[in-house]
């Protein structure tokens, strides 16, 4: 009879977002045959551009930190380093329009300064807060550095709360924390974990002095997750089914794994279960989970995405911040859709839009151009060559206090099947690192289970 560790193993991966990307690349660089099923006709999941006449466009801006080292391993392991490079260090212009005196320009930066340092020059000439105010947000940075993310106390705290007792004014919270918090975390401080909040502001923030320096993709979306991981999955020998979906899926009397796909039916020793929380509710079988219906129960947070092409160039920054307007990131996406000629195009990154996610296109071209205009005085005369909205109402899991308890670990009770997805404990919000992060831990827990010999891309993490 031959031994299990030692013939071929297979694996089947479900959905071909970060998450499934990185699990198939994990599992078949340690030696196993695996099969990549994804629905749609593209990689990527919820990072992924598509054309629009002659654009190609991202359905929404997507960044990431330079503490991002599962994103960085996914960009380097798919050959996309290059194509999103990092800031040499952090700097966010941030524009405030609300003052009474006029419009104001401020940065959010950093020196080479060891933590926390590292910022007190640049939060010390940040205009758009007071000086007791500044001096305020030292103090809750330090109490912030005290707390341990991994806390499961601090999962019941709303960040909100925790910033109000810690003296910081809904100024404080509207001009520094909401920025960077409401990006990141894709909801408002007062309907933030502070478990969550804590493992963005502590690690972005005060782990090293470039944690927080930003980077995103010069070129399209789909050229780095689509384009470029079908080539590393190609290249790894994984198998990659577009168009397909698990429909149903069960263990053998053998303690193998059957994956039904309406069209096909595909048996592995591994199952890892990549897809949104309702649709691996849907596949489960009984007993995986101790509380299954726990999954229903993750709420969902929305990000509105306004694009804007312009006949001329309006804007002379790759991206600003805005406080004072319902405008919140703009970023200048000309070069990498693709745009001819004369003209310059914006993204603007709408993030917890739950009091938008649904209005008409003619009503949020009628709030947002004007804004647009009441932040880039080149704006007032340029004409509109495109107007046109993405909207993603199921974006993020919502971070909501207590959403902790609700996140399942990669294992499960069902031995053989694993999940993955921005959406499990990963200890993270739901970011792309977060999903690269559960891919790689689906893989990991995957092979030690098989006794298959691998190393953790993330050795500090692992």
């Amino acid at each position: 009879m031959t031994d299990r560790a030692s013939r071929s193993s297979s694996a089947v991966v479900v959905g071909g977002g970060l998450a499934g990307i990185t699990a198939a690349l994990r599992l078949a660089d340690a030696g196993l045959d695996v099969t990549l099923l994804e629905g749609r006709p593209r990689l990527g999941g919820l990072a992924f551009s598509f054309r629009r006449g002659a654009l190609t466009v991202d359905n929404g801006q997507h960044v990431y930190l330079r503490c991002c080292t599962a994103y960085r391993w996914f960009l380097d392991r798919v050959g996309g380093a290059r194509l999103a490079p990092l800031q040499n260090r952090l700097d966010v212009p941030v524009l405030d329009v609300g003052r009474p005196s006029g419009p104001r320009l401020g940065r959010l930066r950093r020196n080479n300064l060891p933590v926390p340092f590292h910022l007190a020059a640049g939060l010390a000439g940040y205009p758009h807060l007071s000086l007791a105010e500044r001096a305020s947000v030292g103090r809750a940075a330090l109490a912030l550095g005290r707390l341990d993310p991994d806390d499961p106390a601090l999962d019941a705290v709303d960040f909100g709360s925790w910033l109000a007792r810690h003296g910081q004014s809904p100024r404080t919270v509207e001009a520094l924390w909401d920025l960077v918090g409401v990006a990141t975390l894709n909801a408002t401080a007062s309907n933030s974990s502070l478990g969550l909040a804590a493992k963005v502001f502590k690690t972005g923030l005060l782990s090293e002095p470039g944690a927080a320096d930003i980077g995103w993709a010069r070129v399209p979306l789909g050229e780095v997750h689509d384009t470029l991981a079908r080539k590393a999955l190609d290249s790894a020998g994984v198998r990659t089914e577009l168009r397909t979906k698990a429909d149903s899926l069960c263990r053998t009397g053998d303690g193998r794994w059957t994956v039904d796909t309406g069209t096909e039916r595909i048996e592995a020793d591994v199952v890892v279960l990549a897809v949104p929380q309702r649709e691996t509710h849907g596949l489960l079988p009984d007993g995986a989970l101790d509380e299954p219906d726990r999954l229903l129960d993750i709420g969902t947070s929305p990000i509105l995405n306004v694009h804007v092409v312009y006949d001329r160039k309006v804007l002379r920054r790759p991206f600003f911040a805005a406080l004072g307007s319902p405008v919140q990131w703009v970023f200048d996406r000309t070069e990498a859709s693709g745009l001819t000629g004369p003209g310059q195009y914006l993204a603007l990154s709408q993030s917890a839009a739950d009091d938008e996610i649904d209005l008409p296109v003619a009503e949020l071209r009628g709030r947002y151009l004007p804004e647009l205009q009441r932040l880039l005085p080149a704006a007032r005369g340029a004409g509109i060559r495109d107007f046109f909205v993405t909207r993603e109402r199921t974006a993020t899991f919502a971070p909501a206090p207590g959403v902790g308890r609700l996140r399942p670990g990669t294992r499960t009770r069902t031995p053989g099947l694993y999940l993955a997805g921005a959406w499990t404990a990963t200890g993270w919000p739901a970011t792309m690192e977060g999903a690269v992060r559960s891919g790689a831990d689906a893989a990991g827990a995957a092979l030690s289970v098989l006794g298959r010999s691998h190393e953790h891309p993330l050795q500090e993490a692992a």
